[in-house]
């Protein structure tokens, strides 16, 4: 995969204008989606509004999430009361599916300053842009991410996860914090099937669209290195190559059981 307009995702293209001009457009689209055509509600609201806004410095933060619809983001974070997603440097980087996002240099440019970074579908963990997830992680900065890696509308269990999500945690110098959370109604407002296997060509209204925020799970990232290396399918027998793979594996199975937990939460509340 080539380049994608790289040099508009720098903060201080045109001094940033373009980057405040996409973010505060979008945001403004989110909110009113979800708190005008439809009836919205954020469950420990707190708990992201603190990570993103006061933690500590040099720490990264990552939100991992299922995925119901292509609008999943920026949509749930306008549910969101406040400001969450106006500010242009607290607002989130997010990994978007190239084949989608970047379909043409229009859309590429206004995903670019909108802080997303473009992902080819089957590229494999190491592909370029990879890179760029990873190097705002070393920058302290909020990444999202739908590990599951499509959109999935069907209320059944989390489905094993990409090892996308997995080798960035594995990967990143300063082990992020990791905030799973689940949103629902979502399927609802963008049904994939809505007109002859055709999505809407708007958001649909009067939906309930519900976003709950877990607690951060812990990640010994060394020991969890210790541990995975003693199980199947590293061992037996062992190599210094597997190693990695069993990290990603059980980094995945960490956050999908979160993601799972906090799915069923979601269904009493």
């Amino acid at each position: 995969m080539g380049r994608v307009m790289d040099w508009a995702a720098r903060s201080d293209h045109l001094g940033g204008l373009p980057r405040k001009t996409v973010i505060m457009a979008v945001s403004a689209f989110a909110k009113a989606v979800a708190n005008l055509c439809n009836k919205s509600s954020v469950h420990n609201a707190d708990t992201l509004m603190n990570l993103v806004r006061s933690r500590p410095p040099g720490v990264p933060l990552i939100t991992v999430s299922n995925h119901m619809s292509t609008l999943d983001d920026p949509v749930m974070w306008g549910a969101f009361k406040g400001l969450l997603s106006l500010d242009p440097e607290l607002a989130r980087w997010v990994l978007a599916a190239e084949d989608i996002c970047f379909r043409n240099p229009i859309f590429s440019y206004i995903f670019r300053t909108g802080k997303c970074i473009p992902i080819t579908r089957g590229g494999g963990i190491y592909q370029e842009h990879m890179n760029e997830a990873l190097q705002r992680f070393k920058d302290g900065s909020w990444l999202h991410t739908f590990p599951e890696g499509k959109v999935f509308q069907e209320d059944v269990p989390i489905r094993r996860l990409k090892w996308g999500t997995a080798s960035l945690i594995a990967r990143c110098p300063v082990t992020p914090i990791v905030l799973p959370i689940i949103h629902r109604g979502f399927e609802e407002m963008l049904p994939e099937n809505y007109n002859n296997g055709r999505r809407p060509l708007v958001p649909l209204c009067n939906k309930d669209l519900k976003v709950v925020v877990g607690e951060p799970p812990e990640f010994d990232v060394p020991m969890m290195v210790e541990t995975a290396v003693l199980l199947p399918p590293c061992n037996p027998p062992l190599q210094d190559s597997n190693w990695p793979r069993c990290l990603f594996i059980a980094l995945s199975e960490k956050i999908q059981s979160s993601l799972e937990t906090l799915r069923l939460l979601a269904k009493r509340l």
